[in-house]
């Protein structure tokens, strides 16, 4: 089954199981080996509100959602993560905010010359990440904060690859 065609059938599954309310919407998918992460928006705060009391009225509805849902987001989780066999966390938009929970943190191998992992000594020197492993997370979190269009044109052209790739011939017979 295709990728687009997975999270699809993933994104109906968590729709149907949520509890009317929740969110102003269906879930947003995003998932990828390891884990399933499920984003729900979250009802819009006043715009006419001054900003300061607006981000502390997103940050209170923020807090109140995670903590009135976290039993019932615990089941449907486990649940989840029986079906599809992957990790699952939630996050929520509210306003301007993307707030995650309990995301999954994944070791990744990598090797590096020298001058790279002199890259990563010199942000930990500097207190910018407590090691080398941090330092890596923050560089790339900073080019997927700074590449946003061009990660986002990339990851469209490998689904129309997919895409194909599962329209043509079956080679493994």
């Amino acid at each position: 089954m295709e990728s687009d065609e997975i999270t699809a059938q993933i994104r109906g599954w968590f729709t149907g199981r949520l509890p009317e309310g929740w969110f102003t919407g269906p879930p947003e998918i995003v998932r990828d080996r390891e884990e399933i992460a499920v984003f729900g928006t979250l009802p819009e705060p006043p715009g006419d509100l001054p900003e300061a009391e607006r981000a502390a009225l997103v940050d209170g509805l923020i807090r109140r959602f995670r903590e009135e849902t976290r039993e019932r987001r615990i089941e449907i989780a486990k649940e989840a993560e029986r079906a599809f066999r992957q990790k699952v966390s939630w996050g929520v938009v509210c306003g301007d905010q993307t707030v995650t929970f309990t995301t999954l943190s994944v070791p990744v191998m990598t090797r590096l010359r020298q001058t790279e992992r002199q890259v990563l000594d010199t942000l930990v020197a500097a207190g910018v990440a407590r090691s080398r492993s941090d330092a890596l997370a923050w560089c790339v979190r900073l080019v997927g904060k700074n590449t946003d269009t061009w990660l986002a044109e990339l990851r469209d052209a490998l689904q129309h690859v997919d895409r194909v790739r599962s329209a043509g011939p079956d080679v493994r017979s």
